[in-house]
């Protein structure tokens, strides 16, 4: 625990710890022996935490749940790819609507009257100067 070193009062000193002997040196294992005691997995089977006979109950279930997450991975991949192709057509969406923005305004600047008068001066053509007169037919009616 700790405490502030005022509040620390010297101690009694006890009788000092017995030193213990070294562990004796255990007889070396053959190879065998050393993959069957250090395997996890056979550690597992072997003291009996889990039978054989479990464990191939449970390879049904091992497997459905093995196919699920399967299944998740690849739809999380599908749903990024998704992702990214909206982006993708997002952008295209937005470039397509400013060139649009940008051919309708040279249009309506071409079609203005001035411009549309300096285009078809070259063929001859020129702009009237009165207006335009109406012409009234009569009819004979039967």
């Amino acid at each position: 625990m700790n405490r502030f070193r005022e509040d620390i009062e010297e101690e009694e000193i006890g009788p000092e710890p017995e030193l213990k002997a070294a562990p004796a040196p255990k007889k070396p294992r053959t190879a065998e022996e050393k993959m069957d005691s250090n395997s996890f997995i056979s550690k597992l089977f072997n003291d009996g935490l889990v039978t054989k006979e479990a464990a191939t109950d449970a390879l049904p279930f091992l497997c459905f749940l093995a196919f699920l997450g399967m299944i998740y991975i690849a739809n999380s991949h599908f749903a990024v790819n998704n992702v990214r192709r909206i982006d993708k057509l997002n952008k295209e969406v937005k470039e397509l609507r400013w060139e649009y923005k940008s051919l309708k305004a040279d249009l309506m600047f071409r079609s203005k009257l001035t411009e549309v008068a300096k285009k078809v001066d070259t063929l001859g053509i020129k702009e009237l100067i009165e207006p335009p007169k109406k012409i009234i037919v009569k009819s004979d009616e039967y």
